[in-house]
């Protein structure tokens, strides 16, 4: 969806080709609903008697009105228990309401509810995710797909706040980026290698967003052993990118956001070879990546006033006569030596340079978002991150952000007694335990000792950033999520204030 137009209208001002409408379950007809009930001669009633208009979370009921209203059809979407909905439950939704018009798309009106327990504002700004969300396709390879028909316009009929449709017009920009960050991480190895992902980013540069992308001389010549070594087995050398940004009307306070994603663009394992089974989604292993791009393009967009700087690391781990080994000492750019145990963990690597370098460049508060470790995936399923900071204040802003924006986090503990973990005997520290035991967490304290002085964040995100099956809400397609993007976008405004 390239570009989706958002006003507010009254009903009769124009004929849409579908008028949607929130559907509590098991409440009866809402006083907007029996109004357009006696407009369609009791068929909502009746079929509500008859079961089935019931209400449940993601179900929708398509009537063709025949005239009876202004709309051709009316699609009644239910969202559950009245008591429990929320912006997830709308977003969920939408996407099932433009699942339902894929054959049709054009306009869409919707009827805000203001019973709901979600003020209408929300309501819109979370139907227009669920809309842009829900109607993304991970398919753009395949030679004969059918496209569905995108919607194109979304009307609110209501008596809306001042604002609203600004700032859902706001939010329909932000789902843009957040569905290129998912056309990035679905892009397949042999497409999207670390110098493509440069050259990607580099097409987002303007007059307040500046790019460059450093190539392995130029890494090596910063002393970043450890990215240098996880890229090295492969004919498609690492990259650096970075990205700065300058607010126009220049920063709210001395804040300077950054932001460091790690882009493992095929991940193999290295010599500590993962299993055949699933290896494919490994191309996903650059969702943080792709959120940190995405990420500070949107906030570009937006011109919000606070300035970035992003650092994503960019590289494939591969397997060759030259790949790095279990036993080898890599010495990262802040000086400190690793003992490599297993090649596999090749993600903290790539990070612990690149979270020198944003910190080294000015960052203030570092954010570090990455498809870690599948240990929080086994905890926290497809839904939360998790999330560990070296300061409470910083961990409830993200925390907060994360809330609102609909990419939910989740607080993980650090602790100094888990440092132990990664002590060498041969090193200052390793890139991994062989005790099965806390592994998320001894990668966080792994990456502690590379953010430098100041608030620090990390969100693992193995589980939301890469799908292997619908999530049964508004994200029902396998693959990239764009997780993280709404989440930067939120802590900017909120950093901005």
């Amino acid at each position: 969806m390239e570009k989706l137009t958002i006003e507010v209208r009254q009903p009769g001002e124009v004929e849409p080709d579908a008028l949607a409408i929130p559907f509590p379950q098991e409440d009866g007809l809402s006083n907007g609903t029996r109004t357009l009930d006696e407009r369609l001669k009791g068929r909502l009633q009746r079929l509500a008697k008859d079961g089935e208009l019931k209400g449940d979370l993601g179900k929708t009921v398509m009537l063709h009105t025949d005239g009876e209203l202004d709309a051709r059809r009316l699609i009644v979407a239910g969202v559950g228990k009245r008591e429990d909905v929320d912006a997830d439950t709308l977003r969920t939704a939408a996407s099932a309401v433009v699942r339902r018009l894929g054959d049709v798309g054009g306009t869409v009106a919707w009827q805000l509810d203001d019973s709901l327990p979600l003020s209408l504002d929300d309501q819109a700004t979370a139907i227009v995710e669920g809309t842009m969300l829900g109607s993304y396709s991970p398919a753009r390879w395949k030679t004969e797909e059918k496209p569905r028909k995108p919607v194109e316009k979304i009307l609110f009929y209501t008596d809306a706040p001042d604002g609203l449709a600004e700032s859902a017009g706001r939010t329909a920009r932000v789902g843009r980026w957040v569905n290129a960050a998912r056309d990035l991480a679905n892009s397949p190895p042999n497409e999207l290698t670390p110098q493509v992902l440069g050259e990607r980013a580099a097409e987002l540069s303007g007059p307040n967003l500046t790019v460059e992308a450093l190539e392995p001389g130029q890494i090596d010549e910063l002393g970043m052993g450890a990215l240098s070594a996880v890229g090295r087995a492969s004919a498609n050398g690492p990259r650096l990118i970075v990205l700065r940004y300058e607010p126009p009307q220049g920063a709210k306070g001395d804040t300077v956001l950054g932001l460091v994603g790690k882009a493992i663009t095929f991940d193999a394992g290295g010599i500590s070879l993962k299993p055949a089974l699933k290896m494919e989604d490994m191309k996903g292993d650059m969702a943080g990546g792709a959120a940190v791009i995405a990420g500070i393009a949107a906030v570009a967009e937006l011109e919000l006033p606070i300035r970035i700087i992003a650092v994503v690391a960019a590289a494939e781990n591969l397997v060759s006569g030259d790949s790095f080994r279990p036993g080898d000492i890599l010495r990262a750019a802040n000086g400190k030596t690793i003992e490599i145990t297993n090649t596999d963990a090749e993600g903290r690597l790539v990070l612990a340079d690149a979270l020198w370098y944003a910190r080294r460049e000015g960052a203030t508060h570092l954010l570090d978002l990455a498809t870690l470790t599948g240990a929080m995936e086994l905890a926290l399923g497809d839904f939360y991150a998790g999330a560990f900071a070296n300061e409470d204040d910083w961990m409830k802003e993200i925390l907060a952000a994360a809330e609102a924006s609909g990419d939910h986090t989740w607080p993980f503990p650090l602790h100094p007694r888990y440092r132990r973990y990664v002590d060498s005997s041969f090193a200052d520290l390793k890139n991994s335990s062989d005790l099965r035991q806390g592994s998320p967490v001894l990668a966080a304290e792994f990456l502690r000792e590379f953010a430098g002085e100041g608030p620090w964040a990390h969100i693992d995100m193995a589980g939301p950033g890469f799908l292997e099956r619908s999530r049964g809400d508004y994200l029902t397609q396998r693959g990239g999520t764009g997780y993280g993007v709404r989440l930067i976008v939120e802590l900017a405004k909120r950093l901005a204030r």
